[in-house]
């Protein structure tokens, strides 16, 4: 019997944003090149790259989905930073997915859905790492 509780349907929606966990590095390194992009603000994209890429995590990638979730919500924060401040027209020229996927409810859902999973205390420190 199939499971369709509110728990189901945010693992479902991170499990679709880890899949674009790939679009959303390619779109980071984009950001880091681009002279548009602020440099406090291209700073915060090579830490977001630098966590991401290194083995060293709040929860460590070998733990399947888990260890993609802390991943996806920094990053997911970090855009959203972005957003306000470079402007939705700058990440479109990097983005190689579909435009719906960097709009504020898609990412707030995300961020939302990757919350569910972490403990509180490590999503307040993520957060304080992205508003850095």
């Amino acid at each position: 019997m199939a499971r369709n509780g509110p728990r189901t349907g945010l693992r479902r929606s991170v499990v679709r944003a880890v899949r674009l966990i790939p679009n959303y590095i390619r779109l980071l390194f984009g950001l880091f090149r681009d002279q548009r992009v602020s440099r406090t603000d291209r700073l915060l994209v090579l830490g977001a790259l630098a966590y991401v890429i290194s083995p060293l995590d709040f929860i460590p990638d070998v733990i399947p989905f888990l260890g993609e979730v802390d991943d996806l919500f920094l990053i997911v924060l970090a855009l959203q930073r972005l957003i306000d401040r470079a402007g939705h027209a700058v990440l479109l020229d990097h983005w190689r997915g579909d435009p719906a996927e960097l709009e504020e409810s898609s990412l707030m859902r995300v961020l939302a859905a990757a919350s569910f999973f972490l403990p509180p205390a490590m999503r307040r420190r993520i957060r304080r790492i992205a508003r850095a």
